[in-house]
């Protein structure tokens, strides 16, 4: 039987989420649990120096293009309200491929609690909602519709103070 996922590329090197709990960086620590589970270590391809969305999209395409592994559908595995900036800045940054966008089934109750702090899980949804509504008018991925409530929960929260994830050249 032909394998659905010939190549696992983990990208990432550390962010200051993870530089604690991952100090050799998200792609070495996800390797090393993906072989954990049984993924065999030559499916797996690791890309250490993305420090951010599009640096994980470039990055990885440098890697396969030299590993020459042809790439025409793609499957994005990120942090469940990253979901849609990782798809935006694929499609963008590489539009040939088919991309989906996936993450861990969980409610925003089981993520706080899996990074025990309510107050950086918000920030962290401030400034992803801050990115998909700057980024596209800078070129860095597709526009993507923002509802109005969103647009309007977005104002009110930056305006209680949950800004530490914002970019600042914007605000």
């Amino acid at each position: 039987m032909a394998c659905r996922c010939p190549s696992i590329v983990f990208t990432g090197a550390t962010s200051r989420t993870t530089q604690d709990r991952m100090p050799r960086g998200e792609a070495e620590h996800y390797r090393d649990r993906a072989v954990e589970l049984g993924v065999p270590s030559d499916a797996i391809l690791v890309e250490p120096k993305a420090r951010n969305t599009g640096e994980n999209i470039r990055f990885s395409r440098t890697l396969l293009e030299k590993q020459q592994v042809p790439v025409s559908t793609a499957l994005l595995i990120s942090k469940p309200y990253e979901e849609r900036r990782a798809y935006a800045t694929a499609r963008k940054l590489w539009p040939e491929v088919e991309w989906v966008s996936s993450s861990a089934p969980m409610s925003l109750a089981e993520y706080v609690d899996s990074m025990q702090d309510a107050r950086l899980v918000i920030d962290m949804l401030v400034g992803a909602q801050q990115r998909l509504m700057l980024y596209p008018r800078q070129g860095f991925m597709i526009e993507q519709d923002v509802p109005d409530d969103a647009a309007a929960a977005f104002e009110r929260l930056c305006k209680n103070g949950y800004t530490s994830r914002l970019v600042r050249e914007a605000i």
